[in-house]
């Protein structure tokens, strides 16, 4: 690939009459003798002189151009060879200036944003930011520049002025400054005024048509599609007003805010406090009131000071001072709104009958304990059953005329006496509401109704004949639809008040990106209540709108600078604006530094140039029209850099002047001759690379490039060492030997290797460290427990530590002492008192369990006995049945068991024991 500035397009020229395109070369030049200027002739000469000449339009590369009148083309002569220079020359400056054009224009287009339209639309926001400031001088001269609690009416008029901002909800569509719009006057949201209307007049229909049965006669309300906030019938909106309501059709007027009529707004605040808005026509809420009066704090201690309408109650943060409701204590609070908090002081207080004190909550005096009064009533004979009360505690309850349970009669009894029964029936209606009781007058309540009646089911749809007190429900599920109209009722036996629908709408939304998410309704779906933010490039700018115009919305012009690292290799870029796509081509200075000579290239930035892209595509034949030529971005290298620099051959011999761009290591072919490592020999190679040693600069010293001295160390070793110099031919003294040698260590066990130099020029102690292999000793000691010590040499020291357990007599007591000392006798354990208590527990244990083992075994043997006379007893009457003769039954062994009938066992009895009718013995 060429760069666009290195390439020519191939034909181009255009000829009139019957001239021919200029002959060009392999590279785009014309070539020599061809002329490309305009002949009038049929191949007349061409003056020398030069003069004005037309640019030649492209043609086909490698196709020839035919004239007018369909002859061949001829070639076009140039008398002279100075003339052919000049015009092919001239030639070649246009049309290179012709590609540099186009490859800008290329790039502008493609890179770069337009600068035109940046400006025009900062020149917009500058006005609009103007009017919105020019809206707010009064008010904010009027509340000394106080604009803090201005922020919410002014993001409403900020949204007015930018196009597309305002969304209608119900159409997801933007408000236009020419198109009737309706407010809302809970949320302040804007609709068309068509959609608002259409809105209203479906949500009174959808209700009525459910609910009311003399259809659109009932005044319903509707509600706001954002807010929620009803509105009558009444008040559906039919005109077209202005945002402060005075003006019907206000005039589209471009220097104030859409929809507005210009004037004072004039609307009282909210909370009301008698003053009016002094903004200008508005949308949005009202700010809150910047009138100066003058009041005092809350606690009318301090002296009236002005302050604002809309902070007009204060705190002078002293202390309240009011009485409480206890009447004992003063409020400690700061000066607050509202009433004093109960007090939070704990005192004494008794309770309303006055039997018991406690401590409660100053708060709450009145209290009452959980005993009964007791108190003797007035007829002597009853005490007073009611909890901790204030006041008598009243008559008797069983004193005066009493009735019988059925209410039918009355008597006169003393209190002492309960009121008997009548006798008649009862004839209370019971639980069913249909039937009396026929029971005698009785106490507590009646009896369920057990009368079998034909019940009807909740639907009607079916009878059956069954007790009174029993509900009828079929199985038969409702096929109605609920009043969303989508679903069936589908309840059993519905009596015909078929519930709301309970299952989610689930529709999808105007916005298309949420579901709604109500329960199933008719009619529309209210609109997406949520809001997307459309921000710019780098998020500084951003403005809010309604879910689901994220999409249409332009996102807003951002005046940050550009904050995207450079795309080069500069540490910067051209201060640019936040745009999208990719930044525009860096202009600056390449200032690389050249690899070979570290020269800074001194043309502008190529990291990103424009090169046209080849080979994409071959041509069938002379019939396929070649393609527009693609240009990509790619990064070019820098050229080479052409100053003479100085240089050195290898070896530092002499030196030579070359091109930077052709600097490079060369050789003198000289002998080497530096002095070896050795210090004996010197270097015998031809001008080499030398590398310079740390600390050894100098021509004559040889580097780690140089020859290598081959022979071996003759130099004689330190006393003791056997082992000959392990390294060649070396200046200075021979290093320490670091042959290694196996040797044992104390222990015996282990095989140590040292130094050679280590062992020789090392004393008795320092041969004891050396031979230790800092292992364990592994010799008992007497005691039989294992040496202690390190790896050391003789006699283990018999001073043994281990910890050994010594336990009292009985076992119990357990300690651990060090082995020397118990071996020693030094120390014993002795059993204790409590020892002496467990050992006379334990025999009474033991004698108690052989006591008990002794009376089993005794119960046992009783047991088999038992068992064993039972069984011969069995035997001997089925002896006895065989010679039985039939015995006639008395009347008292006839009904004796009607007259003792047998004893029932309950539930929670033990079980009697059972007899195996095997064996004849008992088991449970």
């Amino acid at each position: 690939m060429d760069a666009s500035w290195r390439q020519v397009a191939a034909g181009r020229g255009r000829a009139r009459g019957r001239g021919t395109a200029v002959p060009l070369s392999g590279n785009g030049v014309p070539l020599s003798g061809a002329g490309g200027g305009r002949a009038k002739g049929s191949g007349g000469a061409v003056p020398s002189a030069p003069g004005p000449r037309r640019a030649a339009t492209p043609g086909p590369a490698g196709h020839k151009q035919r004239s007018a009148g369909g002859e061949a083309p001829q070639p076009l002569w140039v008398g002279g060879e100075d003339g052919s220079e000049l015009i092919s020359q001239r030639k070649f400056e246009e049309i290179k200036k012709a590609n540099q054009a186009a490859a800008r224009k290329l790039v502008e287009e493609h890179c770069s944003s337009s600068s035109e339209e940046e400006e025009g639309d900062e020149d917009f926001e500058g006005k609009q930011g103007k009017i919105v400031a020019n809206t707010f001088i009064t008010y904010t001269t009027h509340t000394d520049g106080d604009v803090h609690e201005l922020e919410k009416t002014k993001q409403y008029l900020n949204e007015a002025f930018q196009a597309g901002a305002m969304t209608c909800l119900i159409c997801i569509a933007s408000v236009k400054r020419n198109q009737a719009v309706w407010s809302c006057s809970g949320c302040f949201c804007i609709f068309h005024m068509p959609c608002i209307q259409k809105w209203a007049k479906d949500s009174q229909f959808l209700v009525s048509s459910v609910t009311d049965d003399d259809f659109g006669k009932k005044d319903y309300p509707w509600p706001c599609p954002k807010c929620r906030f009803e509105y009558k019938r009444s008040e559906t909106p039919s005109r077209y007003y202005c945002y402060c309501g005075k003006v019907e059709d206000p005039p589209l007027d471009p220097w104030l805010v859409p929809h507005s009529c210009g004037q004072v707004c004039e609307r009282e605040f909210k909370p009301s406090c008698g003053h009016k808005c002094l903004l200008l026509c508005h949308p949005g809420p009202c700010p809150p009131c910047p009138k100066m009066v003058t009041t005092t704090c809350y606690c009318k201690k301090a002296k009236p000071i002005p302050r604002r309408c809309s902070a007009k109650q204060w705190s002078c943060q002293l202390p309240c001072g009011r009485k409480l409701l206890c009447g004992q204590h003063s409020c400690e609070n700061p000066c607050h709104a509202g009433n004093c908090q109960p007090c939070p002081r704990v005192s004494r207080q008794k309770c309303v009958c006055g039997k018991k004190v406690a401590e409660r909550s100053c708060a709450s005096p009145v209290w009452h304990c959980d005993q009964v009064c007791r108190k003797t009533l007035p007829c002597g004979n009853h005490t007073c059953e009611q909890v901790c009360h204030v006041g008598a505690c009243g008559e008797c309850p069983r004193s005066g005329k009493r009735s019988c349970p059925c209410q039918k009669s009355k008597f006169s009894l003393p209190c002492t006496e309960d009121v008997p029964t009548c006798g008649d029936s009862c004839d209370k209606i019971l639980e069913c509401g249909i039937h009396r009781c026929s029971q005698r007058c009785h106490r507590g309540p009646c009896e369920t109704c057990r009368q079998e009646v034909e019940k009807q089911c909740r639907c009607g749809k079916h009878t059956k004949r069954m007790p009174c007190h029993k509900t009828y429900l079929c199985e038969t599920k409702c096929v109605k639809m609920r009043d969303c109209q989508k679903h069936q009722c589908r309840r059993k036996c519905c009596p015909g008040n078929c519930p709301p629908c309970d299952q989610n709408c689930g529709r999808t939304l105007g916005c298309r990106n949420h579901k709604c998410p109500s329960v199933c309704h008719r009619g529309s779906c209210y609109p997406c209540p949520e809001t997307v933010d459309v921000k710019c490039n780098c998020g500084n700018a951003k403005v809010t709108v309604p879910c689901g115009r994220e999409r249409t919305t332009r996102p807003p012009k951002c005046k940050e600078l550009c904050s995207r690292p450079p795309t080069c290799h500069h540490s910067s870029q051209e201060k640019h604006r936040c745009h999208f796509g990719p930044c525009p081509p860096c202009h600056q200075p390449c200032q690389k530094v050249l690899e070979k000579c570290g020269h800074l290239c001194p043309i502008s930035c190529h990291d990103q140039a424009l090169v046209k892209q080849t080979g994409r595509h071959q041509l069938s034949g002379p019939w396929e029209q070649p393609a527009e030529p693609a240009f990509i971005q790619t990064a070019l290298p820098c050229p080479p850099c052409q100053v003479p620099i100085p240089v050195e051959c290898l070896g530092k011999h002499e030196v030579s002047p070359l091109p930077c761009h052709a600097v490079g290591p060369y050789s003198c072919k000289r002998l080497c001759g530096r002095m070896l490592n050795c210090q004996n020999h010197t270097c015998t190679k031809e001008c080499h690379k030398v590398t310079e040693v740390d600390g050894c600069p100098g021509r004559h010293k040889a580097g780690p490039e140089c020859l290598q001295c081959e022979e071996g160390c003759s130099k004689s070793r330190p006393a003791g060492c056997p082992h000959p110099c392990v390294l060649p031919c070396h200046p200075g003294k021979c290093p320490p030997c670091v042959q290694m040698l196996r040797i044992k260590c104390h222990c015996k066990i282990t095989n140590l290797y040292v130094e050679c130099r280590k062992i020789t020029t090392a004393d008795v102690s320092e041969k004891n460290l050396l031979s230790c292999c800092k292992n364990q000793c592994p010799k008992e000691l007497p005691c039989g427990h294992r040496c202690k010590e390190m790896c050391h040499p003789g006699e283990c020291p018999y001073n043994c530590n281990q910890k050994v357990k010594l336990r009292c007599p009985c076992k119990r007591i357990k300690r651990e002492l060090p082995c020397n000392k118990i071996r020693g006798n030094q120390v014993s354990v002795e059993c204790d008192a409590a020892c002496k208590e467990m050992k006379r527990k334990a025999s009474e244990i033991k004698e108690a369990e052989a006591n008990a083992a002794l009376e089993e075994e005794k119960r046992r043997q009783q047991a088999e006995l038992e068992a064993f006379e039972n069984r011969l007893k069995g035997r001997r009457k089925k002896n006895r049945k065989r010679d039985e003769v039939a015995v006639q039954l008395s009347p008292w062994q006839k009904y004796k068991s009607y007259l003792f009938p047998p004893r029932v066992q309950w539930l929670d009895s033990p079980p009697a024991p059972a007899v195996c009718m095997v064996c004849c013995g008992f088991f449970h």
